[in-house]
């Protein structure tokens, strides 16, 4: 498979494909756990919503650098620079194993004070903070993880990570309710025992994504002797750190949705946890195209072909918003059937069909917003991804969920609708922002090929 030279529909669709199932997979692994947690109780599953912005932080700083490593591999094998983009690789991973760790350190610190700015107290706090201290602890597997395979993305292949993923959702499918209620000389752990299996089933993933990478050519040359750290942190961490930091101001985006929220009920957490899982399942056909996006980019960026950037982006921008489309009308007139899978309580189930159904009508602007900004990161332009990061996740929430939801006295419901607002505002400023980078670079390729 060439990313330069293939016909850009059957390269889209070779790559998305095989992603979005494996990403549809590790959303249903979410929703397992959602549905054991659900089991012990209303407050356990309010701990996995209070949880998951620090949750979210390891997975964001583990894929934002695997962004980065995506678009510097593709732009090196663009240009035919073997080495460079087998250097690039070692650098990635070990640049990832220092973050990790450091990473680890600063959660398990500052996670007790974070849930009790968020309002957990009690039995509530304990039992956050026994499914996180425990997640915190499997962080480097996470990103060595996600690194790995942003090195195999780079290549073209996302086979490889689809099929840790179908394997983790089965696997977790058993070992969520065994260590959960214990058996065959398993004690019963309760929560512990969903998050014991995450980090194992990650530590496994783990293994088996580096040893693919380790049979393919970015695994060829020494490995030992480019591990240590070396200017190309700073390639990396320049390309990397954005998008990190992007990914990361989601986590805040959630912590703020959250505090916003718990100033009304428990349930309201719950709820929102609860929709915002189905919300995944209904977004995960296009996240195949954002990896397509950002691949195919990066080659085509390192090997000169704007044309095919643009016809790229054309190509998945159309399958996306097609998808989320009917994707929307699904999610609009089924809401309440899929809260009422995950929950019995009628408040809890009220509050998250109100959120579903704003949320149908907000789904194309993910499509929009998230391939330009993978375009933005295949053509290294990073910085703009955690900007309008920023203005989405931090900015403009404090300000609109402020007014609608207190001001104008809409509750839950004006945070349902200031994340529709905000959404939509960032995906048309993104679009006419991304538009005009890509019609310099056909303007400035056009120049240099005129006689």
């Amino acid at each position: 498979m060439d990313l330069t030279k293939d016909p850009i529909p059957g390269l889209v669709r070779k790559i998305a494909v095989p992603a979005s199932i494996g990403f549809f997979f590790n959303t249903m692994y979410n929703v397992v756990d959602t549905f054991f947690a659900g089991f012990i109780s209303t407050d356990a599953l309010a701990a996995l919503s209070i949880s998951f912005p620090v949750f979210f932080i390891i997975i964001a700083m583990g894929s934002g650098i695997s962004q980065g490593g995506t678009a510097l591999i593709a732009n090196a094998l663009g240009e035919k620079d073997q080495a460079k983009a087998h250097h690039t690789c070692v650098q990635c991973l070990s640049f990832g194993a220092f973050f990790a760790v450091a990473l680890t350190a600063l959660g398990l610190l500052s996670a007790p004070m974070l849930f009790q700015i968020l309002g957990a107290s009690g039995e509530y706090l304990e039992i956050a903070l026994d499914y996180i201290n425990l997640i915190l602890c499997g962080t480097l597997f996470i990103v060595i993880q996600s690194i790995a395979n942003a090195c195999l993305n780079a290549q073209g292949d996302t086979k490889t990570y689809r099929n840790v993923l179908i394997a983790s959702f089965f696997l977790n499918c058993v070992l969520d309710p065994w260590f959960m209620y214990g058996g065959l000389g398993i004690p019963s752990m309760g929560i512990k025992g969903i998050a014991l299996a995450t980090i194992m089933i990650q530590f496994l993933g783990m293994l088996y994504v580096l040893h693919r990478l380790s049979r393919t050519k970015l695994w060829e040359g020494p490995i030992l002797s480019m591990l240590a750290p070396s200017v190309t942190y700073r390639e990396i961490a320049r390309q990397g750190f954005p998008a990190s930091f992007n990914m990361v101001s989601v986590a805040v985006g959630i912590f703020i949705i959250t505090l916003f929220i718990s100033k009304f009920s428990t349930e309201s957490v719950a709820a929102y946890g609860i929709a915002t899982r189905i919300e995944q399942i209904i977004i995960l056909p296009t996240i195949g195209l954002n990896i397509a996006v950002l691949s195919m980019t990066g080659q085509n960026n390192g090997a000169k072909k704007p044309e095919r950037i643009r016809e790229t982006l054309v190509t998945t921008m159309k399958y996306g918003l097609i998808m989320m489309a009917a994707g929307g009308l699904l999610l609009f007139f089924a809401a309440e059937t899929m809260m009422r899978f995950f929950s019995e309580d009628s408040t809890v189930i009220r509050h998250g069909t109100d959120y579903l159904e704003i949320a149908s009508i907000t789904l194309c602007s993910y499509v929009i917003l998230f391939q330009t900004v993978n375009l933005l990161q295949g053509l290294k332009k990073p910085f703009y991804g955690l900007v309008i990061g920023v203005y989405r996740q931090v900015l403009a929430p404090c300000i609109v969920f402020y007014l609608l939801a207190f001001k104008m006295d809409m509750q839950e419901s004006g945070v349902w609708w200031g994340i529709f607002l905000v959404t939509w505002s960032a995906a048309i400023i993104s679009y006419f922002y991304g538009r005009n980078i890509l019609r310099r670079r056909l303007s400035s390729a056009a120049e240099c090929n005129e006689p």
